[in-house]
Parts: structure tokens; C-alpha cells; sequence
């Protein structure tokens, strides 16, 4: 996607729904976006999903938003090994289909 801002309530929750185990959005630091406020917005909507997914006990802790630099590929590559082992304490998703039969899939699959 060309901006954080772009990304909608249901392409968010439609993840979880076909077997996500966990989902991060990562946008433009806050004040440096070249869409002006599409970080922001992208926030917000992560924000509402969370309350979302807490409200039919699906749990918020499976999905998050950093803000990072485009240039700052290691930050990056924390924030992905962060979430990874999040989804790897969390278990699979009771929505995965594949990931709680499949002993060699451990800790399932992050997207």
C-alpha cells in the first residue's frame, strides 16, 4: 500500500478471518507522513480493530501499529521478530484452521 492510511477496518479484520495468527501495520513516523495524516488515520483504525477483536474476546494483543522511519530496515526487522514472538506466546489463532493441526507450524503464522 502506498500509505498506512489506506488500510480499512475490514481488510484488518477479513486478515483474522482467513487464519491470520496476528497482524502489525507500520506507518510513516507521526508528522512526516507525505499523505499528511494517513499515519494517523491508519492509528485510529488499528485502535478501533483492537476494540473490536477485545469485544468478542478474540483478544487486541494479536494486532498492533508502530511508526518507523522507511529508512530504518533494522527497526523494522525488531519490530517483526516483536511480533513474532508475541503470536509464538500467543498460539495459533482460534480462527486458523492450519495452524492448530499442524504440529510443524509452531506458533503459526504472523502477517
Amino acid at each position: 500500500m502506498p500509505c498506512s492510511g489506506t488500510i480499512e477496518h475490514r481488510v484488518l479484520l477479513e486478515t483474522f478471518e482467513n487464519g491470520a495468527d496476528g497482524v502489525y501495520v507500520a506507518g510513516c513516523m507521526e508528522g512526516d507522513c507525505h499523505f499528511l495524516k494517513g499515519n494517523i488515520r491508519a492509528k485510529k483504525r488499528v485502535q478501533a480493530v483492537k476494540k473490536i477483536l477485545d469485544e468478542i474476546g478474540f483478544g487486541s494483543e494479536r494486532l498492533d501499529f508502530f511508526n518507523l522511519p522507511a529508512s530504518d530496515g533494522g527497526r523494522f526487522a525488531q519490530i517483526a521478530n516483536e511480533m513474532t514472538e508475541r503470536i509464538r506466546q500467543l498460539g495459533p489463532s482460534p480462527l486458523n484452521k492450519n495452524g492448530a493441526a499442524n504440529p510443524q507450524k509452531e506458533g503459526g503464522q504472523t502477517a
